[in-house]
């Protein structure tokens, strides 16, 4: 404890701020941490806001680039959104031939005009690149083609960040029905 508050001016510690005559133990650290939660308070709530609006209204100035950036803002918080009903389960697929088996994982409902004209019940697939996973294909292929994974969205999408490196416990595919 004593390494952080001989790291820390004499002058900013407790004991010197309220003239007191004894050392407290540690007092250098409760007053890093202080300052640290208080700096990361400030910065996300009002800096950190500002900042951002400052950046948005910048890069919405750029001719062509907004549309793109607009775009990606809403791809981004709806894929990062924990409450919303993208992403919810992991598939197994044959893409982009047949014998080639890829993880993919449910991005919607959509069903419609492709539905119609494919004349099959039809999923909604989003399959992500390695290893980054923000990347990737958008594909509707029918519902019977689609193997439906036991594993969570999170273990599927370590396999898929990880490139097959970092393995969930446990691998078992549900049954085709």
């Amino acid at each position: 404890m004593e390494i952080v508050n001989n790291l820390v001016p004499t002058r900013l510690l407790p004991e010197s701020l309220l003239n007191l005559d004894t050392t407290i133990p540690g007092s250098g650290i409760v007053l890093v941490i202080l300052v640290i939660l208080i700096t990361g308070a400030l910065v996300t709530n009002i800096l950190g806001r500002k900042l951002l609006d400052l950046w948005e209204r910048a890069l919405n100035k750029i001719p062509g680039f907004r549309n793109i950036y607009n775009a990606l803002k809403k791809i981004s918080s709806t894929v990062l959104n924990t409450s919303s009903e993208s992403f919810r389960k992991a598939f197994l697929i044959q893409y982009p031939s047949k014998g080639i088996w890829v993880i993919a994982f449910q991005s919607g409902d959509y069903k419609g005009e492709v539905e119609s004209i494919i004349g099959k019940d039809v999923i909604n697939l989003f399959v992500p690149t390695t290893p980054n996973p923000t990347s990737g294909f958008f594909v509707m292929i029918p519902k019977k083609d689609a193997v439906e994974l036991q594993m969570s969205v999170e273990e599927a999408f370590k396999l898929v960040i990880s490139a097959g490196v970092v393995t969930p416990d446990n691998l078992k595919i549900k049954e085709k029905k």
